[in-house]
């Protein structure tokens, strides 16, 4: 067979005794949860004993970080050890495949090529495309005991148990089904309302923490029954933030910083320099796994990827415990467009909203499935919540610190506190370094990079690099007054520039001022609104007259949905026309048949069915076979 084939080139190329003294991978995977649900990690999570097991013979990870909160983005990260946004991989879900950087595969690949039989059971899920290289299996069925005899081999296997999905309960089911976990008994983060509902999803949803601990014991007891145990490194993870609200698709902790264990087995204890049973402080990131592996599989790591290895021979522990620096990405979700960077150094974490005026609650369809989601918007509307409780569903701040020690729910903003002026001013520096030096393409809207960078997006934005940097800039006199001198006169030079994307992020930088923006821009933001040959432009002039009462955006908005031409721009422009109507002031859009070119679209549909008032249409299904 082909792997065998594959395996007996390696043991030729490498030695058989090198290859068989390889140590064995298995990465467990349980979806959508943060550290915040496990007992091992967090106080009030639900108790884990099999992964308190395996910490027990190996290292647990305090410090542990997705990069991105939502699956396909932090599953492409993990696999391919990139950050997202400078791959052009950073969108969920993808409106079009990326090929890979130049010159690098995804790391399975790499494993193969020394000699290991890769297994995936069963989720992919990735923004770029993968090769033929990167999976022996990988189906329901893929298992590591296909290998060839002796062959070392990598496993992933992921568990849904703990996915979103499953808190897609009904009334009817919340009121007959009771749960393992006592509601009473959760401790509620600040920001959630103390409602029967929600104790009741955070109950539930530690009851699959508990089914996912169960599933962990049986991987382990599997290895050790086929006597691979102390031949394997195990890793236990999740795949992203939780998915109680406010935690998956969004850059909190709550949807960044993952539960991460590593059982070091017996026979390969040399290649880790630290004690079983060790808690590592480090920080370590998604792009950080890939590399690990290669280095305890003693194989070269490719230039080019983002991440280095944290564990392997030559890797000093001390050396990891310095690391304290992470960084995050949050931009569409489905239908929901947004722009967050983040980065964590040390107890602080720093939030940029470069979209500041929306707000995190507004409309996506698969959230808003969940009973908690709709009754947190129905409590804010009624304006039962308090101060912790709102943020969620206001505008947000354009720059965001949070002191995660004091503050791990990161409800405290300390931006506007001067006795941390100058931590501020290190983190807001910090970020834009990373976002600079990674060319970070969200700074153009998505149809424009799907259009003209996905033949090579890396390279793309290595060749844009200086215009980049420049819009990066602009966008950041979003934290700047604009009072009479350099900043007025670099977003009045940006409003009335040849370039497309300096005028609009001048327009998002205008909104993000609001009531402040000095009365003189008025003109030429309402010119761009009405005349701009783009229509994301005239979408983003739009947004400052109607959130701020300027003028009435659905002029613009209707204008733009005619100029559209491509299914990822008129998305874009519908996400405004529901930030417009469900914002203050509010404005009623009436999209007839007419108005929208790209229908048929399941994002384009799902708002304009949301915008109409009508329930989203079902998911379309394959018709089944006549018998």
């Amino acid at each position: 067979m082909r792997h065998i084939t594959h395996y007996l080139l390696a043991l030729l190329l490498c030695g058989a005794a090198t290859a068989a003294e390889k140590p064995n991978f298995v990465w467990i995977i349980s979806e959508d949860n943060s550290h915040h649900y496990l007992e091992h990690f967090f106080p009030g999570g639900a108790p884990t004993p099999n992964i308190v097991e395996m910490a027990k013979h190996g290292i647990t990870f305090d410090h542990a970080f997705s990069n991105a909160p939502v699956c396909s983005v932090a599953r492409t990260t993990l696999i391919t050890g990139c950050y997202a946004p400078r791959t052009g991989t950073q969108y969920h879900r993808r409106s079009a495949m990326a090929p890979m950087p130049g010159g690098i595969r995804m790391f399975p690949a790499y494993l193969r090529d020394a000699g290991y039989y890769t297994t995936n059971n069963s989720k992919e899920d990735y923004n770029a495309i993968k090769g033929k290289d990167v999976w022996d299996e990988s189906s329901r069925k893929a298992s590591w005991r296909n290998r060839g005899d002796g062959q070392p081999f990598f496993h992933k296997v992921s568990y849904g148990q703990s996915h979103e999905s499953s808190l897609h309960f009904s009334q009817q089911q919340m009121d007959s089904q009771t749960t393992k976990t006592d509601p009473a008994s959760i401790a509620l983060p600040p920001y959630h309302p103390d409602t029967p509902t929600f104790r009741y999803t955070h109950a539930r949803y530690r009851d699959n923490i508990r089914t996912i601990d169960g599933l962990v014991g049986k991987v382990l007891a599997e290895l050790e029954a086929a006597g691979e145990l102390e031949n394997t490194f195990v890793f236990y993870f999740g795949d992203h933030g939780g998915v109680l609200p406010r935690g998956k698709g969004y850059a909190f902790e709550s949807g960044l910083h993952i539960p991460l264990v590593v059982r070091v087995p017996e026979n390969f204890k040399h290649l880790v320099d630290a004690k079983n049973g060790s808690r590592a402080k480090g920080f370590v990131s998604f792009i950080d796994f890939g590399p690990t592996l290669l280095k305890l599989a003693g194989a070269k790591l490719p230039a080019g990827i983002d991440g280095e290895p944290f564990l392997g021979e030559g890797v000093r522990w001390d050396e990891i415990e310095k690391r304290d620096t992470a960084f995050g990405y949050a931009d569409r979700f489905d239908e929901k467009y947004d722009l967050v960077r983040t980065a964590r150094k040390g107890k602080f974490t720093y939030q940029r909203n470069f979209q500041p005026f929306n707000f995190d609650s507004l409309q996506n369809d698969y959230r808003y499935k969940m009973i908690a989601y709709r009754e947190w918007r129905d409590l804010f509307g009624a304006g039962k919540l308090d101060a912790a409780q709102s943020q969620f569903h206001l505008p947000r701040a354009a720059e965001a610190l949070y002191d995660i020690e004091r503050d791990p729910h990161e409800v405290n903003n300390l931006a506007t506190d001067p006795k941390y002026a100058d931590k501020l001013a290190e983190m807001r520096d910090l970020l834009t370094a990373h976002l600079k030096r990674t060319n970070d393409l969200s700074f153009y809207p998505e149809p424009y990079m799907v259009e003209n960078a996905m033949g090579d997006p890396a390279g793309f934005g290595k060749a844009n690099s200086a215009e980049i940097a420049g819009l990066i800039d602009l966008a950041n006199l979003q934290l700047s007054e604009l009072a009479e001198g350099g900043n007025s006169e670099q977003l009045t030079k940006a409003l009335a520039s040849d370039s497309t994307w300096q005028r609009y992020w001048a327009c998002i930088v205008a909104t993000s001022h609001g009531d402040q923006l000095p009365g003189e821009f008025l003109p030429k933001i309402r010119q761009l609104a009405e005349e701009d040959p783009d229509p994301l432009v005239r979408t983003r002039a739009a947004e400052f007259l109607g959130l701020t009462g300027q003028g009435d955006p659905r002029p613009a908005i209707l204008s733009a949905l005619k100029m559209s031409t491509s299914r990822v721009a008129t998305n874009l422009i519908l996400n405004s026309a529901t930030l417009l109507q469900d914002g203050k002031p509010g404005y009623k859009f009436e999209i007839g048949p007419g108005d929208v070119n790209q229908r048929g679209d399941r994002y384009v549909d799902a708002r304009i069915a949301y915008l109409s008032g009508k329930p989203s249409p079902p998911k379309r299904k394959k018709p089944q076979k006549k018998k």
